[in-house]
C-alpha cells in the first residue's frame, strides 16, 4: 500500500519536492485517483489503468463507461480521470498566435494604457515574455510609491523565472496625468536593467503611464 512507500519515494511528496515532470504516467495518475482499494495499492491500480489501454495514447479516448467498468475505478475516479484528459487537450490547443506581441513601447503602453491610467494609486505592472515578444504573463508586484528599495528586482525575477520568460516590459502610472520620470523611476528602472543583463532576462523598457500618455525610459536612454 502507498502508507508502506518510504515519505520522500510517495507521488504526492516527490511532486511537492521535485515538480511533477520528475514523476512518471502511472505515479501521476495515481494522485488523480487518490487512492486504491483493499486489494490493491493506487500505485499498482494505476499501473493496471495503463495497461489495460495501453499507455495514455489510447487512455486519453476512453469513455465514463470503460473507465468505470475496470475494478477499483468506478464513476468517481473515471470522472476525474476524464476532467484531467480534457484539460491536458485543452492546454495543448492553446494557440500562442493568439497571445499579445509587443513591437514597441507604444505597442506596450496600448497594451495597459485603459487599466492604469485611472488610477488613484501608482501600480508596478511587469509583463513577461517569451522569444517572440509575445506576452506570457502580467503581475502587479507593487502598488504604491515607487522607490528602488520598495521594487526589488527579486520579485521581478523570480515571475520571470517561473514563467521561463526571455524578457520583461515594466510598467506603472501616474496618478498626475503626468508620465515625466521622476529620480525614482530613473534609479528602479537602472537597478532592474543591470538586473537583468546578469541573469540573462533582458529588460526590454520601463513604461510610465499618464492620462493618454506615456513615456519610455528605453528611448530616454535608460535602458
Amino acid at each position: 500500500m502507498i502508507r508502506d512507500f518510504p515519505q520522500n519515494e510517495r507521488p504526492r511528496e516527490r511532486l511537492i519536492q521535485d515538480g511533477p515532470t520528475s514523476l512518471s504516467n502511472h505515479e501521476l495518475l495515481a494522485i488523480l485517483l487518490r487512492t486504491g482499494s483493499k486489494q490493491e495499492s493506487v500505485i499498482q491500480l494505476a499501473n493496471k489503468l495503463l495497461n489495460q489501454f495501453e499507455g495514455l495514447r489510447l487512455l486519453k479516448d476512453a469513455t465514463i463507461e470503460e473507465l468505470s467498468n475496470i475494478k477499483g475505478i468506478g464513476e468517481t475516479k473515471a470522472i476525474q480521470i476524464l476532467a484531467a484528459l480534457e484539460l491536458g487537450r485543452r492546454v495543448g490547443r492553446l494557440q500562442y498566435e493568439d497571445r499579445f506581441v509587443i513591437r514597441s513601447p507604444e505597442d506596450g503602453a496600448n497594451y495597459m494604457m485603459e487599466e492604469l491610467r485611472f488610477l488613484s494609486q501608482e501600480h508596478f505592472v511587469c509583463l513577461y515574455l517569451n522569444t517572440k515578444n509575445q506576452v506570457l504573463h502580467r503581475k502587479t508586484i507593487f502598488i504604491g510609491s515607487l522607490n528602488a528599495s520598495i521594487v526589488h528586482p527579486r520579485e521581478v525575477f523570480k515571475e520571470a523565472f517561473k514563467r521561463s520568460a526571455a524578457s520583461i516590459i515594466c510598467l506603472h502610472n501616474h496618478p498626475s496625468g503626468d508620465p515625466t520620470p521622476s529620480k525614482e523611476d530613473i534609479e528602479v528602472t537602472k537597478r532592474l536593467s543591470e538586473c537583468g543583463k546578469i541573469i540573462g532576462i533582458e529588460l526590454l523598457d520601463h513604461l510610465i503611464i499618464g492620462d493618454q500618455k506615456y513615456v519610455s525610459l528605453k528611448e530616454k536612454g535608460y535602458v
